[in-house]
C-alpha cells in the first residue's frame, strides 16, 4: 500500500471555498478613491431632496425607486468601479443588490452613508437642510404607533390595531429590506427637489458600455 505524497496531501487539505466579496468601504478608502481612480463613480440613491441638502461632490443621484425601474439600462451603462451612497447604507444595499442581479458584482456600499463621509472630512456640497428620509419615517410611525395606543384608550379599543399594523409592517420593512412607507413619504411635496431625477437626466447621463470618468460629473 502507497502513502500520498506529501504535496498531493498539501493540496487536498489546502483548498477551501473562496471568500464573500467586501462590499463594505469605509469614508477614508472613499477619499483615496476619488483622489486615484478617475474611473470612478458614486451613486447616491437617496431622494433628490435629500440629495441636494447634502451630497458627496461629483456623485451622481440616482434615487432608489429610479434605479430600480432602470436597473438593467444602468448596469449595462456602468464600468467595473461603482460605489453606491445613501444616508445610513440600507438603500444603497438594496441598490447594490439589484445591480448584483443585473451583472454588476464589484458594487461597493459606503458605511456611514453621506453624513459619516462628511464626518470623516470628504469633500462635500451643502445646500438646503432639510430632514432625511429615514428621519422624517421614524417621526411618522413613531407618531401613528401613540395616536393608536393613545386613540385605543381614549377612543376605542379598535384604534389599538394601528400600532400592531406599523409594528408588523416596520417587522416586514426590516425582513425584506424595503420600506413602503419611506417611498410614500419621499412622494410628499415638501420632499421634491427643484429637479427630480428622469430616466433622461439620471440614466442616460452614463454613456453606453461604461466608459465615462468623473470628469464628465457635475459638482
Amino acid at each position: 500500500m502507497t502513502r500520498p505524497s506529501p504535496s498531493a496531501s498539501t493540496s487536498s487539505t489546502s483548498a477551501s471555498p473562496a471568500a464573500p466579496a467586501v462590499t463594505a468601504l469605509d469614508p477614508e478608502t472613499l477619499q483615496s478613491w476619488l483622489k486615484e481612480h478617475k474611473d470612478l463613480v458614486v451613486i447616491d440613491v437617496r431622494s433628490a431632496a435629500e440629495f441636494e441638502s447634502l451630497h458627496i461632490r461629483g456623485s451622481y443621484n440616482v434615487p432608489l425607486p429610479l434605479l430600480s425601474e432602470h436597473t438593467d439600462e444602468l448596469a449595462a451603462r456602468l464600468g467595473s468601479r461603482v460605489v453606491l451612497v445613501c444616508q445610513s447604507g440600507a438603500r444603497a444595499e438594496q441598490a447594490r443588490q439589484r445591480l448584483g442581479g443585473a451583472g454588476i458584482g464589484t458594487a461597493h456600499v459606503l458605511t456611514g452613508g453621506v453624513p459619516g463621509f462628511a464626518a470623516a472630512g470628504g469633500d462635500v456640497v451643502r445646500g438646503k437642510a432639510r430632514w432625511d428620509l429615514e428621519r422624517q419615517v421614524r417621526l411618522a410611525a413613531g407618531s401613528l404607533v401613540v395616536l393608536g395606543l393613545a386613540g385605543g384608550k381614549f377612543v376605542s379599543p379598535k384604534i389599538r390595531l394601528l400600532a400592531g399594523a406599523i409594528g408588523t409592517g416596520l417587522t416586514f420593512s426590516a425582513a425584506t429590506n424595503t420600506c413602503a412607507m419611506g417611498q410614500a413619504i419621499s412622494a410628499m411635496p415638501w420632499n421634491k427637489a427643484a429637479k427630480e431625477p428622469t430616466r433622461e437626466s439620471a440614466i442616460l447621463q452614463f454613456p453606453a458600455g461604461g466608459n465615462g470618468t468623473r470628469e464628465a460629473k457635475a459638482s
